[in-house]
């Protein structure tokens, strides 16, 4: 295949554990810490096995196993003047801020790390923390209707000299911000990252944002949100966005030690908090007219991960996992976004013993090597 025509290679980025609790909901060890020591001496770590970027979560209050958090910005700001290439996606609510000031914070972030900061504009899930806080709690599709006029402001404040925006919930006239972020070759802007699996979220998606991010899916539940977002992009005349998809990867030697891990991660889950944090959450999919929304269909067994990333099936042997993201990346998945038990040996484990795999059968593909009839087949080991 000619260097032009050849598909990017697959990208990967890690939830940065700045909340307590680690990523699964269970009271098994989990060797992670939620403090910045921590997380400076990962981020280091994850540049240099393979991740091009990290997502800094957001919660503002305690609450289903997360007791203790750091702000996202904040802390994303940090592990950007911690690392040289890693590009650190900060979570956001609409409604908790004002894209103009988060506009003038992500410049300068973006200005002090050499283009390297990114947003994940959230509409929100836990109405808890809208009303702690005194702020409405808005039905779910007025969330996203705020959440796409917010992208709308952000993207016009960070590349028009005078920005303007006649919105339902903003109002910006005439603001001019200087310095701006940088305009790269790359991109002319931070990237803008969005998810949500409901019908608003995956059409808001392809009219406004740069990147979707899924939750955990199987190959059929990808398929259906690519099309979808595709479709919608088409009909907003623009180019879809990139396409990243949640998993938590446990790999190990074998696959019977991998699915052992599973069993008791979900076997001594924290039941409390995973029913807790599913009340809480399924509202959002339930809200829906459609009822497509996140969580809406979860087990509980899925809840445990809290962004269902044990049905992406990121489970088994090093090449088991290869096979899989690499069958995802067939479908169209651009990014995958993962989590870990251990996050400092297994960040190390991926980079050494499940990256180079994936690199050698897109090499395989690019070259033509592999059985042209296995293009739209799922392999056998990335089945289960």
């Amino acid at each position: 295949m000619p260097e032009s025509l050849a598909p990017p290679p697959a990208r990967f980025a890690y939830w940065v554990p700045n909340v307590s609790g680690g990523l699964v909901t269970s009271t098994i060890e989990q060797r992670t810490d939620w403090g910045y020591e921590y997380n400076r001496k990962l981020a280091v770590l994850a540049e240099n096995n393979g991740f091009e970027y990290a997502l800094s979560q957001v919660r503002y209050m305690a609450g289903y196993g997360a007791e203790y958090q750091h702000e996202s910005t904040g802390f994303s700001l940090a592990l950007l003047l911690a690392t040289e290439r890693l590009k650190v996606i900060a979570a956001v609510h609409p409604g908790l801020w004002h894209p103009g000031v988060l506009a003038k914070f992500g410049a300068t972030a973006d200005q002090l790390s050499g283009g390297r900061f990114a947003v994940n504009v959230v509409s929100g899930w836990f109405k808890g923390e809208f009303t702690a806080l005194g702020e409405p709690w808005l039905e779910h599709d007025e969330r996203y209707r705020r959440a796409e006029e917010f992208i709308r402001a952000l993207r016009s404040i960070w590349t028009a000299d005078h920005a303007e925006l006649a919105g339902d919930f903003y109002r910006i006239r005439d603001f001019s911000l200087k310095p701006k972020p940088l305009n790269t070759a790359a991109r002319p802007h931070p990237e803008i990252f969005q998810g949500g699996n409901s019908t608003a979220a995956r059409a808001m998606a392809g009219r406004v944002s740069d990147w979707y991010f899924s939750n955990g899916k199987d190959f059929d539940g990808v398929t259906e949100q690519l099309r979808d977002v595709r479709a919608s992009a088409a009909a907003a005349g623009r180019p879809a966005p990139g396409f990243g998809l949640n998993g938590f990867l446990i790999a190990r030697d074998t696959e019977a030690e991998a699915r052992e891990v599973l069993r008791e991660i979900v076997a001594k889950a924290d039941t409390e908090a995973v029913h807790g944090f599913g009340a809480a959450v399924k509202q959002a999919g339930q809200s829906t007219a459609d009822r497509t929304g996140m969580w809406q269909d979860s087990s509980f067994e899925d809840l445990v991960q809290y962004n269902d990333g044990f049905r992406t099936g990121l489970i088994g042997t090093p090449e088991q996992i290869a096979e899989r993201i690499v069958a995802y990346k067939r479908l169209g998945v651009d990014l995958f976004l993962l989590g870990f038990l251990h996050y400092l040996e297994e960040v190390e484990y991926f980079g050494k013993r499940v990256l180079p795999l994936v690199r050698e059968l897109e090499a395989q593909q690019e070259t033509g090597a592999a059985d042209p009839a296995a293009a739209g087949r799922v392999p056998a080991a990335a089945r289960h």
